[in-house]
């Protein structure tokens, strides 16, 4: 598994050549918060030179390990681009690395409401009712919302909550 993809400029026909293979999930380097790749970003490209762009065609995927927003249960989805059809511009002769080129395109495919019926292993996606605040029962025993774990980014609106049980 190469750890970045390079193309050496010198030594592509004019005709173009392909490419195939892997590239290590830890070019991705997302934050903590942020889906998570769980394996390598896999290629099968075609590239060819024009003056002074690189034209690369072909596809990518890579799985992702993303969080339903309906049941907050994690599965895992491989994000796709197919067909891709991607220009690099050349700014200087010699090796050009097209592995950020690749990382962004996959990324762009990160879906904004991800849900895991949509996994590659569809589960069942169904809210709780427990959980929702329309009708919801008064003697309801659900004392806390479910919460990816480690996601603490809501403990400042928590904070919020506990100030106006105090006065």
């Amino acid at each position: 598994m190469l750890p970045r993809l390079t193309i050496d400029l010198a030594t592509l026909p004019e005709e173009g050549k392909n490419f195939s293979g892997e590239i290590s999930a830890e070019m991705f380097d997302l934050p903590t918060h942020d889906p998570q790749p769980v394996g390598p970003l896999t290629y099968e490209l075609r590239a060819q030179r024009f003056e002074s762009e690189l034209f690369l065609s072909g596809s990518i995927s890579a799985p992702f390990e993303l969080t339903c927003v309906r049941t907050v249960h994690p599965f895992v989805k491989t994000l796709r681009v197919n067909p891709l059809n991607l220009s690099v511009e050349i700014e200087q002769e010699g090796p050009l690395d097209i592995t950020d080129a690749l990382r962004e395109e996959l990324l762009l495919e990160i879906p904004d409401y991800p849900r895991c019926d949509d996994a590659d292993v569809p589960m069942h996606c169904e809210i709780d009712p427990r959980y929702l605040a329309v009708d919801k029962p008064l003697g309801d025993t659900v004392e806390t919302r479910p919460r990816a774990t480690g996601d603490d980014r809501w403990s400042a609106l928590d904070a919020l909550d506990n100030l106006d049980s105090e006065s």
